[in-house]
């Protein structure tokens, strides 16, 4: 698809941004020349320097959204904005602009609904120290919980289909909210692609607002959360196992005491295995109900999804 066919579409360039002023001036003009039939919107985050000013002098619209968080922002941006197709960055220039036309290119030709920029950084400074390994770790991770290969599910940097969009529940508040546009998915099972894009450090005077240690331990409990919500039975299996062991484990040497001379001495760690076992069982049975309920919702989300046209070529 050549890029003059994307006037064909109607496209926005959506960017949530806090406190970015040293560099969202240059990424609103970058996104304008990669892609001049898009619509470029700032979503400021209640900054408290001049993004707004730098923003709209740059030729972008901006709105404003009060409540401090990323994924308070991406569900104001899937609210209030109406495309075809949906581009997202983040505001602080370490995003390659000049890839734009290529996610945008593959999630038509492919018939996908989400392409992720898959960030391969082009300077020692683009990740913070641990971030690189962390990123790894979650992708695997949340590639093991859903039996489906993930990239980089931190990457802000993605095209959208409308249908995709649209029917995207957003319930996290911050950065979390990039491993929840994957489960969203993984769950319905979407067609997916990864598009290899430049990642670069941040200009001077620029800051990152993600917290390694408080928003990565956010992001593994989001993850389990979404697990257990969306996998109902596998979760509760796992719990029920892992008290099945321990029960077994308590009442061995009680049963071989038994067996060799017909009493039971240590009649609590008895009563203790037995409560677990029963645990066990209702943990179990607890996930089939729980799967039925999540059955309903992901064919409810399905109906949402399928409600709205796929793009075409």
């Amino acid at each position: 698809m050549a890029q003059s066919n994307l006037k064909d579409f109607k496209l926005a360039v959506i960017i949530p941004c806090l406190n970015e002023a040293a560099a969202i001036g240059q990424v609103v003009k970058d996104f304008r020349q990669a892609l001049p039939e898009a619509v470029v919107y700032v979503f400021d985050n209640d900054s408290e320097d001049e993004t707004q000013a730098e923003a709209t002098r740059a030729g972008a619209l901006v709105r404003k959204v009060s409540a401090r968080g990323k994924g308070n922002v991406v569900r104001r941006m899937f609210a209030d904005i109406e495309a075809d197709i949906y581009l997202m960055a983040d505001g602080d220039a370490t995003y390659d602009a000049s890839a734009a036309p290529g996610l945008i290119e593959m999630l038509v030709r492919e018939q996908l609904d989400m392409v992720v920029g898959c960030r391969v950084e082009d300077s020692a400074a683009a990740y913070r120290a641990g971030h690189a390994l962390g990123n790894r770790l979650f992708n695997r991770f949340l590639s093991l919980l859903f039996a489906r290969p993930c990239r980089d599910i931190f990457s802000g940097y993605r095209a959208f289909t409308k249908r995709f969009v649209k029917s995207f529940p957003a319930q996290s508040t911050g950065f979390e909210t990039e491993t929840e546009l994957t489960v969203h998915a993984l769950e319905l099972n979407m067609p997916i692609g990864y598009y290899d894009t430049r990642y670069g450090a941040r200009p001077e005077g620029s800051a990152s607002k993600l917290n390694t240690y408080r928003d990565g331990l956010r992001i593994l409990l989001t993850m389990l959360r979404l697990f257990r919500i969306e996998r109902p039975f596998a979760f509760f299996s796992l719990i029920g196992s892992l008290l099945a062991l321990v029960a077994v484990g308590l009442s061995v040497p009680l049963l071989l005491t038994y067996l060799d001379t017909g009493l039971v001495p240590r009649f609590p760690t008895a009563i203790l295995a037995t409560g677990l076992m029963l645990l066990a069982a209702l943990s179990v049975f607890s996930g089939l109900v729980l799967d039925t309920v999540a059955h309903g919702r992901r064919e409810v989300k399905m109906l949402a999804y399928l409600a709205i046209s796929a793009i075409s070529i």
